[in-house]
Order: structure tokens, then sequence, then C-alpha cells
């Protein structure tokens, strides 16, 4: 079995969820339940199977709720980064919580759902994982296969896993998934306060290390209340 190329991950749940609403005017999203238990849950527990220990989670809306809920867990353990005073996006979230990660480390967005095949994600991307060419690797889903995906795609992928943008007028054969392993060489020289990091991931792609991971497992986009029902109806249909 694949060594995992870190031990933490941190898990993106301080944002607003907008496209949540109205579920999101009384809790985070990350609280959202689908299929019986808040989304959150499904990626610790993900984390948790693949032998994950620690998960830092970083909490903006409704931010006692959520501490609330990941407070007892041991598997992973959590910690809190704390971004009440300014929410900081993704990018400036995970320069803010650079102080509790480790290099590599992964990163997971909360509002997304997989189910892994017959490797799990995290060392899916571990086995394919090269520090000195890479500064991050994103899991990637093929556009035919990204359930409850409505957008154009992400990105096109070389045959040796260099990562480009979608083409203007086209449609772009990858999705990202919201997984990926990060070098902290990625977050250098990062700006100050709020930014997306399709800042940082521009810059890898002009230097060529920004790599892609085709996902062998199923993989469900849940940002809108609408996802919630198709979802639930393909896990319990296994």
């Amino acid at each position: 079995m694949t060594a995992l190329a870190s031990d933490t991950a941190m898990v993106l749940a301080a944002g607003l969820g907008t496209r949540m609403r109205p579920l999101t005017d009384a809790m985070p999203k990350p609280l959202v339940p689908v299929a019986g238990k808040p989304l959150i849950d499904h990626a610790l527990d993900r984390l948790a199977e693949a032998g994950i220990k620690r998960a830092v989670v970083n909490v903006h809306h409704f931010p006692d709720l959520l501490e609330a809920h990941v407070k007892d867990r041991t598997a992973p353990r959590v910690t809190i980064s704390d971004e009440r005073a300014l929410l900081l996006e993704t990018g400036g979230g995970m320069v803010h919580a650079a102080c509790l990660l480790p290099d590599p480390f992964f990163c997971v967005n909360s509002d997304n759902i997989w189910l892994d095949g017959p490797t799990d994600a995290f060392r899916e991307l571990s086995a394919a994982w090269d520090a000195s060419r890479m500064d991050a690797l994103l899991l990637l889903v093929s556009h035919t296969r990204a359930r409850n995906f409505r957008g154009k795609g992400d990105f096109q992928m070389s045959a040796g896993g260099k990562l480009a943008r979608r083409r203007s007028g086209r449609i772009a054969p990858f999705v990202f998934t919201g997984i990926q392993l990060v070098s902290k060489r990625l977050l250098r020289d990062a700006p100050a306060g709020p930014f997306s990091t399709n800042l940082l991931w521009s810059r890898a792609i002009e230097e060529g290390r920004l790599y892609g991971s085709a996902y062998t497992g199923e993989w469900f986009e849940v940002g809108n209340p609408q996802a919630i029902a198709p979802t639930e109806a393909a896990l319990a249909g296994g």
C-alpha cells in the first residue's frame, strides 16, 4: 500500500455557502445534512479511513456551531483555524493556516462527497506526488463522470499530468474535485488578506508545476439544495 505523503489535511469550511441558501441562513454549509450526516463528516470520515491523523478546519460562518460539532472528534483530531474576523477565501485561508500545517499537506473542500475506488483519494495523490516537480497536485474527475456538475470544466491535462486552464469557448475534460496535495512552495510570496487559490495555481501553471491526477472513484458536487436529493439517491443505490 502506498504511504501517505502527509498525515494532515486542511478542510476548507469557512465559506458563506451562498449557493446553498436558504439552508445556510441557519447553519454553516459544512453542517448541511446529506444522506444522514453533515457534509463535513463525509469529508472527515474519508480522511479517517485513509489514515490521516489531523484535520485543520477553518471557520467563519456560524463558527461556534461548526467548532462545537468537531471538537470531540479524534479520528482525525481537529485543529481550528479561526477566520472569524475576516473571511480569507481559499488561498488566504491556506496561508493563514500555514503555521498549523506540515509540508506537504492535503487540502479538501467540505462541500463535495466522494466514494473511493480501488485506492483511496489520498493514496492516489501520494503515489503520483513528486515534490521536485510539483507545487500542487490536484485530484481531477473527468467531466463526463462529475455527478451534479453543470459547469464547463476546469482543466486540460497532458499525458504527463501537467495542467492548463480550460480554453475559451471549450468544455474542459477535467473537473477539480476539491481535493489536492499542496507543497508550501505554492504559498510563497502570497498576498495579504483574502484571495483565491486560483492566483497561486496560475503561477504554478506558468512555471510548469501544477499537476493533476485522474480519480478512479465516484465524485458528487453538492453545491446547492437541488444537488442533495440526487446525491442521496445515488448513495442509497450503492
